[in-house]
């Protein structure tokens, strides 16, 4: 029974999406069936027979596609494919490639392509079809500083309270209850996977608010001046005790708000190359675990040593066990884990990155990290600092800074949030727009 109305909820949601369309323009039912649909909505689903499961953000994808369908198609029939598009293709395809080379046949590869595309494909789909305008980015940028803003009461009573309000309206908790106690007080969990995807939303609504505020490109909201929202979402941002979120926050303003154009430019460079660097060090343990550790002891406690320790010790077995089929990697069904000789599991897989690239390889962990990657190059070759303050491009350059420590806390988690999926699909259709000699419009 716990389940039952957690699942009625996510059945009835696309209906209700479907009617958000009726009574709202087609961008702002978008806007506002993801934010409902992926802050509010229970984090369970359930299995249909040879399909993904279905769960609150295939509903919210699944109801924006047919809204768009029966009431807004010339969005739908407006879109079209770009070649920047090509490496999220090649990531939402290659489970079936996997499945091939693994002699798990090609119904096993279209049941994990279809899982794939569900999960990560729709989202950017809708970020392409949706935003991939000027005015559209701004629109996505203002929505994302409203989810925020959306977050925090329900934040600071589970931070008071305690984590309640999943199990008090839909009647179980989603994940471990232990780990919601941390630096002596709560950290709130609300209706998503883990404490540290709220710290990271959070944190990332915080970063667009403050950035947002500091170039004028948004003046307020509901009467309230930007200055007070910013500084609200910051704190909350601080009080859901999420250390690497913290980090990447920090990260997030040096980038964008150091005056210095130099020190801009290296720091998005940074952002860039990060991922990549650390997988071309790591997978071939050019930089051991134990070099890794020694590294970061100084600045973090034992508890933060040891919790890093575990992820990169296990990374090291993982990584040594992917190489053996390193193109398109091991394909599903938990092959890419490592067992005893009794066949027990004795990993832990907490950072996405070792995911996709034991499952699928080198092929699809490149073209995740292209995909999440190319926003960057696209400031760095055609976006100068001097006009990341103009226009709509604040809003370009402050999403592409999100959807960077995004792929960046993908290193050390698996916390799959897809709206920054379709904040990538706007990127990647707004860059198609930005010309190098027009920097400014």
């Amino acid at each position: 029974m716990a389940y039952a109305f957690a699942q009625f909820v996510l059945i009835i949601w696309l209906p209700v999406v479907l009617a958000m369309f009726l009574v709202l323009r087609p961008r702002q039912a978008v806007v506002w069936s993801i934010l409902i649909g992926w802050l509010m909505l229970p984090m369970t689903g359930f299995t249909l027979p040879g399909l993904p499961d279905y769960t609150k953000m295939s509903a919210t994808c699944l109801g924006i596609l047919l809204g768009a369908a029966l009431f807004d198609p010339n969005t739908l029939l407006r879109f079209r494919p770009r070649w920047a598009d090509l490496p999220f293709v090649v990531f939402c395809l290659c489970p079936f490639l996997s499945s091939l080379t693994n002699g798990l046949g090609a119904y096993d590869g279209v049941s994990a392509s279809l899982r794939q595309v569900v999960t990560w494909g729709l989202p950017y789909l809708v970020g392409r079809a949706y935003f991939s305008t000027a005015d559209g980015i701004r629109e996505l940028a203002r929505g994302l500083v409203i989810g925020g803003l959306l977050y925090v009461p329900l934040c600071l009573y589970e931070i008071r309270m305690s984590p309640q309000l999943h199990t008090m309206i839909y009647g179980f908790h989603q994940h471990s209850f232990s780990q919601s106690f941390r630096m002596g007080g709560w950290r709130p969990t609300v209706f998503m996977q883990h404490g540290l995807m709220v710290g990271l939303w959070m944190c990332m609504t915080a970063l667009i608010a403050i950035w947002l505020w500091r170039t004028g490109a948004l003046r307020g909201l509901w009467g309230f001046p930007m200055s007070m929202l910013a500084s609200l979402l910051a704190i909350v941002a601080i009080l859901c005790k999420s250390t690497g979120a913290w980090l990447l926050l920090a990260l997030g303003l040096i980038t964008l708000l150091v005056p210095n154009r130099y020190v801009r430019i290296g720091f998005m460079l940074l952002l860039v190359s990060t991922p990549t660097a650390y997988y071309a060090l790591r997978l071939p343990q050019i930089v051991s675990a134990d070099t890794v550790i020694s590294m970061v002891r100084p600045f973090f406690n034992d508890h933060r040593v040891e919790s890093l320790r575990t992820r990169v010790v296990n990374e090291d077995r993982l990584s040594e066990h992917a190489l053996n089929r390193p193109v398109l990697g091991w394909g599903g069904w938990g092959r890419n884990r490592v067992k005893n000789e009794q066949g027990r599991d004795i990993t832990i897989t907490d950072g996405y990155w070792i995911i996709i690239f034991g499952v699928n390889g080198l092929v699809g962990l490149g073209a995740f990290t292209l995909a999440f990657s190319y926003p960057g190059y696209v400031v760095l070759r055609k976006i100068p600092p001097e006009a990341w303050h103009h226009d709509w491009v604040p809003a370009f350059v402050g999403l592409t800074t999100v959807v960077l420590l995004f792929q960046i806390d993908c290193i050390l988690n698996a916390m799959i949030n897809p709206v920054y999926t379709l904040i990538l699909g706007s990127l990647t259709g707004v860059a198609g727009i930005i010309r190098p000699a027009t920097r400014t419009t």
